[in-house]
């Protein structure tokens, strides 16, 4: 089922009554079922929202991301209990061998690759040497082939002289953003797996909360690379606009392709970390990533 994605720019009051999301604006109220809602977006430092409403939706697995007062993704809620037998994965996350983790991170960073080079293919960059670099990733990717095919796929991506940077230049912080919404919609579907999004395979950060998310959504990046490009050519605008930020939150809803299923991003990511847990029980070796496009 997909879940209903809900973006706050106005100053509302969110409350909850009979499992519904009540929604409060100045001239009317609206309800919403908690159980269809997937994320939350507040941007508006002056939105109201109680404490049952916050319990209720962490209960569910909405994730709800805070915004500061540039308008910028800068928190979530997400719940701590969310599957049945969150202790046992766990202690075999927490217990995870290093043979184990870097067999992880080859094959995430193998994906990403591959996909990096699907999509340079789509803009009409043939013959890039990103099909090498993924046959060579090594395990723990010791000699960095991650970096060596970002320097190339940025490089080309575009058809301007363009720096993957943080705070650097249009259209970083359209990138930005969509990592920020993706980041938040694998850190979902971990917990929702029963995972410690705290605990990474690779990242280690000991100010960052979501070090397993950021390893994991690394393959999923290249989708929000084209859908930034999509918006540069629909809009002409430098700045992250409402419509922008939610072209960039459609993304959650982008159809994903397995080897016998086709879904939501927002469904689909439950089966890659769904893999991952398996992983960790020793159930299976193999992440389970889709074709970002068919």
């Amino acid at each position: 089922m997909i879940k209903r994605t809900l973006f706050f720019g106005h100053k509302c009051a969110l409350t909850t009554k009979y499992e519904q999301l009540v929604i409060k604006l100045t001239d009317r109220e609206t309800t919403v079922p908690i159980e269809d809602i997937g994320f939350i977006v507040i941007e508006n430092q002056e939105i109201y929202i109680s404490i049952p409403t916050i319990s209720k939706l962490s209960a569910n697995n909405v994730s709800v991301i805070f915004c500061d007062n540039k308008h910028m993704p800068q928190s979530m809620l997400l719940s701590l209990d969310a599957h049945h037998i969150q202790q046992e994965i766990f202690r075999n996350q927490i217990n995870a061998s290093e043979p184990l983790k870097k067999n992880l991170w080859q094959q995430v960073i193998k994906q990403k690759i591959k996909n990096q080079e699907k999509h340079l293919e789509l803009v009409g960059i043939h013959n890039s040497p990103l099909s090498y670099y993924a046959q060579k990733v090594l395990s723990g990717d010791t000699d960095n082939r991650e970096g060596a095919a970002a320097a190339y796929y940025w490089k080309h991506l575009f058809n301007f002289n363009f720096k993957r940077e943080r705070y650097g230049n249009y259209p970083n912080l359209f990138l930005n953003y969509g990592y920020i919404i993706l980041r938040a919609a694998i850190a979902r579907a971990l917990s929702g797996s029963g995972l410690l999004t705290t605990l990474g395979i690779h990242h280690h950060n000991k100010y960052n909360a979501f070090c397993l998310a950021d390893d994991i959504m690394e393959p999923f990046r290249p989708l929000v690379d084209a859908k930034v490009i999509q918006i540069m050519k629909k809009y002409n605008e430098q700045k992250l606009t409402t419509s922008i930020k939610t072209e960039l939150l459609s993304i959650l809803t982008e159809t994903v392709y397995f080897e016998n299923k086709k879904s939501p991003l927002m469904v689909g990511l439950s089966t890659t970390t769904s893999s991952l847990q398996q992983c960790f029980m020793g159930e299976t070796r193999k992440l389970i990533y889709p074709k970002l496009w068919n």
